[in-house]
């Protein structure tokens, strides 16, 4: 039976063309990528070692050799970081309870008070589960629009799995989904992920577990969204991490002035309407 670390380290392998690490190419093989020989002499650990790790036989590389296979796959900032989380949650670092159970959401009042001053913008409290925590009118005027807040206690992923209405609404609704799917794997506890993922599997199918074992870093670029009342949004995403709380702070911003103007549409209030009382 694999391990995250292990699936990961052989999802990136095979993503790589071995002519990009400069090394010659075998011809015609039966699976696309790096070939394990090739990325254990890079990494300066056996053909053996590297299966042991791949396969969920050896669950407890040193931080050494963490670090040589990050160097020998060429990992950025952000893929390093996750195959350290994985090598920490693999080898047993993380807690783990045999009922997992949802992530809290309360929201302190300072933050809450911070979101009343981004009114009328578009910013939402959230966590890396998806759950949609606290927002302003101006998320719910954009991104509520399309249903992403009718439940009780939105969740983003769940939406996004489940709900026909995301992939009208997200332009790019793969790369959303792929976002969604690997930010389960830095959730506020390995526990509170453990629960969303066995919750959603069922509902969401192989689009969800497909992702979920793909352990690919996504590339987050402008959020594209389809306004249920016709115009295209660009935004960008600017995200301040409560670390305290394992909760974000998301803004959303108008990439361009057309999506300015059509954002400043959708949030402004309603004209108050004279009656005459007689």
């Amino acid at each position: 039976m694999g391990t995250p670390l292990g699936d990961f380290i052989r999802a990136k392998r095979d993503s790589i063309q071995p002519q990009t690490l400069g090394l010659p190419d075998h011809g015609r093989r039966r699976s696309p990528g790096l070939r394990r020989a090739d990325l254990a002499m890079r990494a300066g650990i056996s053909v053996e070692y590297l299966t042991r790790i791949e396969q969920g036989r050896d669950r407890n590389p040193s931080t050494a050799v963490v670090n040589a296979l990050a160097d020998a796959l060429s990992l950025d900032a952000a893929e390093r970081t996750h195959l350290r989380y994985l090598a920490k949650i693999t080898g047993g670092a993380c807690p783990n309870h045999t009922r997992p159970a949802p992530a809290p959401r309360d929201v302190r009042a300072t933050v809450r008070e911070t979101l009343r001053l981004l009114e009328p913008g578009l910013a939402a409290v959230t966590n890396r589960l998806g759950d949609v925590l606290a927002h302003t009118s101006g998320y719910a005027a954009v991104l509520g629009a399309a249903g992403l807040l009718d439940d009780p206690a939105p969740n983003l992923t769940r939406y996004v799995f489940a709900d026909p209405r995301a992939r009208t609404l997200f332009a790019d609704w793969d790369d959303v989904a792929d976002e969604q799917a690997f930010d389960l794997w830095l959730g506020p506890s390995v526990e509170s992920s453990e629960w969303l993922s066995t919750e959603l599997a069922p509902v969401a199918g192989p689009e969800f577990t497909r992702r979920l074992g793909q352990h690919l870093v996504p590339r987050r670029g402008p959020l594209r969204l389809r306004h249920p009342d016709g115009p295209e949004l660009r935004l960008l995403r600017e995200t301040l991490d409560l670390t305290a709380d394992a909760q974000q702070l998301l803004v959303l911003l108008p990439a361009d002035a057309e999506t300015a103007a059509h954002v400043d549409r959708l949030t402004r209030p309603a004209p108050v309407r004279l009656r005459a009382i007689s």
